[in-house]
């Protein structure tokens, strides 16, 4: 009997050992599984989004040069151009201190060609997009499961308007990287990733590059704090110390590089909201983003988006809540553009994803329908519409080394175009000597900026600007629209065309169909 006892515990031992052994090796296999999993979504995000900077090649808006890569060449080179914007000091160096260490980088080990000055910033930019779809994946898994997780990052990559985005150079496109990253971190009901020190980090340096960050995280700062148990400790330990490091770090950053005590932010909010200098730029009707502006940056996800509200669980609803009162206040504001609202984006995806995952028979056919509705759009205002201001200063680099040349004229070049058309220096990476007709505000009512006074005349202002006998540019730049109304000029002073560069299928205004380059002979 006791030899019977004997080997049966033995046996037991002998079981527990094999169990323990077979957890062990599951547990092993589940580890392994995920990590092939995260590499796997890294690896797909990471080609997927440098396939997407490489296939947008058009220009969108100035800012994503004028406010980034020019001020950032201006930095490490010590030449370019600084719109009235920096003069002015309402925009914080924090953002083209980013790429100007880049340029630093890469002129310190003499690789500082015109080319990687351009697409090493962009593919710097596409990596990041990748880092947050990644995280955006996972943390959509983490909430709900897998196959939710699939469709919401599917609908994250197949966005026409991100694809458009988030590899540009634009503080807007930052700013949304940086929300995904945050959104991350965010302490959602259920969510096993939050952290309220990384999320208010990230939270805070999207605040650094752009102030109106703050609009989209109020909602969500402030469900954060409802929810929270300890809220004087939420206070003292994050919100205050975070928040106070991102001034004193933002404002050294300024008075660094402005040369002066300054105050970036107060001076971006008076400016921009107490003098409404912003509207010197256009203004819409209130309703702009909810008939148009919404509509447009969402696309064709509108639908699911629509649908996904609706069936999506409780805990949601602050995410919700963020895009709508996004959409609000920025409506309040006279001057509006599609990429203001562009950081709601992924709050919006996510209930893409859910309405997605719950169209069970219907679910491949929605998706096909929406990746062929989307790429239309993501390949033709990526590859062909407004390129032709990008293509016409790859043409003008080539003047660099004409003015390199011994007994050769140095080249002279002048933009005939609406103010900011083209990027500049960090587009031609030499000091080569250019001019165009400049547009800052001013708060004096009978002022009259000079691309206006162009435009209301352009052969006085030519003659005005050039006297006889005086020294002509050697090269004009201008859109097609210009060419009758200044022929006069040219033919006078024996300019040939020597480029005509497609710019759009779709010319507006004083931004025609074609740019044409000039020389004179």
């Amino acid at each position: 009997m006791d030899n019977l006892r004997g080997r049966f515990k033995f046996n037991n031992k002998n079981d527990d050992v094999k169990l323990r052994k077979r957890k062990s090796l599951l547990y092993a296999k589940d580890e392994g599984s995920l990590d092939t999993g995260v590499l796997s979504v890294a690896l797909f995000s990471g080609a997927f989004r440098l396939m997407n900077c490489f296939l947008v090649r058009s220009s969108f808006v100035p800012d994503e040069y004028w406010q980034s890569l020019e001020v950032s060449h201006h930095m490490v080179f010590n030449y370019g151009y600084l719109t009235w914007e920096w003069k002015a000091g309402i925009r914080g160096f924090s953002y083209p201190l980013f790429f100007a260490l880049i340029y630093k980088i890469l002129h310190y080990v003499n690789y500082d060609s015109v080319h990687l000055l351009i697409w090493i910033p962009r593919i710097i930019q596409a990596l990041l997009a990748a880092f947050a779809d990644v995280k955006f994946f996972f943390l959509i898994q983490s909430l709900e499961n897998l196959d939710v997780a699939k469709w919401a990052f599917f609908c994250q990559l197949c966005s026409w308007f991100t694809w458009y985005c988030c590899t540009r150079t634009l503080t807007n496109s930052m700013e949304t990287t940086l929300a995904s990253l945050a959104l991350y971190y965010f302490p959602l009901q259920g969510s096993k990733t939050h952290s309220s020190m990384k999320y208010l980090i990230l939270v805070a340096l999207a605040i650094i590059v752009r102030p109106t960050a703050m609009i989209v995280w109020l909602p969500l700062l402030v469900h954060h704090f409802w929810q929270e148990d300890d809220k004087l400790r939420l206070i003292t330990h994050y919100y205050i110390p975070i928040g106070a490091l991102t001034v004193v770090t933002s404002t050294v950053i300024d008075c660094m590089f402005y040369e002066k005590w300054i105050l970036v932010q107060f001076n971006f909010l008076k400016f921009n909201i107490l003098q409404g200098v912003a509207d010197f730029y256009g203004s819409h009707p209130w309703h702009w983003y909810i008939s148009q502006g919404f509509v447009v940056v969402i696309g064709p996800h509108l639908p699911f988006f629509l649908h996904g509200c609706t069936i999506a669980s409780k805990r949601y609803k602050v995410l919700l809540v963020a895009v709508i009162w996004t959409i609000m206040i920025y409506s309040l504001l006279p001057h509006k553009e599609f990429r203001f609202i562009y950081p709601v984006l992924p709050f919006c995806m996510v209930f893409c994803g859910i309405s997605l995952a719950s169209l069970k028979a219907w679910q491949r056919a929605a998706a096909f329908s929406l990746l062929v509705t989307n790429l239309v759009p993501a390949l033709y205002t990526g590859l062909v519409h407004q390129r032709g201001t990008l293509d016409a200063m790859s043409h003008l680099q080539k003047l660099c080394n004409i003015s390199t040349v011994a007994n050769h004229p140095h080249p002279d070049v002048l933009f005939l175009m609406p103010c900011h058309s083209t990027p500049f220096y960090s587009h031609i990476h030499c000091p080569l000597k250019m001019r165009f007709l400049e547009c800052p505000p001013d708060l004096e009512e009978a002022y009259t900026d000079e691309a206006l006074r162009f435009y209301n005349d352009p052969l006085r202002w030519l003659r005005e600007s050039f006297p006889p006998e005086s020294s002509l540019p050697s090269h004009l730049v201008l859109f097609d629209v210009l060419e009758k109304e200044i022929s006069w000029f040219v033919h006078q002073n024996k300019y040939v065309r020597t480029a005509e560069i497609f710019h759009t299928h779709f010319p507006e205004g004083r931004v025609g169909g074609s740019i044409f380059i000039y020389e004179r002979h």
